[in-house]
């Protein structure tokens, strides 16, 4: 079996409608499958009708997954921001942590608001920024207090 060459993936799209509860909850139960049969780890925020995800694991998988994502009809506008190799995984106990993020979130929470001021898409994000909210959120300055939903 060929070693597994840990990589980042990170994302973000727009929804071709919106999502209700159910609809990201049957979103996320889907996923968390299929990530827990691919050892593929992660967190996905949701917006206004806009997602940022950051996938973990295998490099073939998250390749074949991000294709899949590409050609899911509920995104569009789909847009890989970095993908490189790590060297341990930020999200290694999450099969898919998920949050909603409000308006109120990320106006107060700091860390995020650095990201999302004035109701900024999470599409607007490049590289640059992204690898700063990954390091804010590595260093806790807004983890803990996301309500942020891993099961």
């Amino acid at each position: 079996m060929k070693p597994e060459k840990l990589t980042h993936l990170i994302y973000t799209s727009a929804a071709t409608a919106a999502f209700n509860p159910a609809d990201l909850k049957a979103l996320l139960q889907a996923a968390r499958s299929q990530n827990t049969h691919e050892s593929i780890t992660g967190l996905l925020l949701y917006t206004s009708g806009s997602f940022f995800q950051v996938l973990e694991g295998d490099e073939a998988k998250l390749m074949e997954l991000f294709a899949h994502i590409s050609l899911d009809p509920r995104h569009m506008n789909v847009t890989k921001i970095i993908q490189e190799p790590i060297a341990q995984r930020s999200f290694g106990d999450w099969t898919m942590g998920y949050s909603e993020v409000s308006s109120a979130e990320l106006e107060t929470i700091e860390g995020l608001n650095d990201f999302f001021r004035q109701g900024s898409s999470l599409t607007n994000l490049d590289s640059g920024r992204a690898k700063k909210l990954l390091s804010a959120f590595a260093q806790g300055r807004w983890r803990a207090r996301l309500k942020c939903d891993t099961k």
